[in-house]
């Protein structure tokens, strides 16, 4: 089983998860993390860092989420690791607010 970042860390993109991962598993896009699930050794420590609650074992995503499990797969092959926290944007706090922003994605 791997950990899946949801459409609530568009546009939040905090990092506090990155710093717990001790395998860096975490790869970053323009406007949100994702996690490599080939990486992930399941140690759920990054769950209880997201101020968004945004990160969910791979069983346990809601349904209507289910499919940012393969977007994650996708996503991590053609972003970068990011292996160190850095600020969130000036307006994450407002985003975090919103929780349908799919279409929102920059890849």
């Amino acid at each position: 089983m791997t950990y899946v970042v949801i459409e609530t860390c568009i546009k939040c993109k905090y990092t506090d998860c990155v710093d717990v991962c001790p395998v860096d598993c975490f790869r970053e896009g323009p406007n949100m993390l994702v996690i490599d699930p080939d990486e992930c050794i399941d140690c759920t420590l990054c769950v209880a860092e997201c101020p968004v609650e945004a990160i969910f074992a791979e069983d346990d995503v809601p349904d209507k989420q289910k499919h940012w499990t393969q977007a994650n797969a996708e996503l991590a092959k053609a972003w970068k690791p990011i292996i160190e926290k850095k600020p969130a944007p000036p307006d994450a706090d407002e985003w975090a607010k919103i929780k349908e922003k799919a279409h929102l994605l920059e890849k």
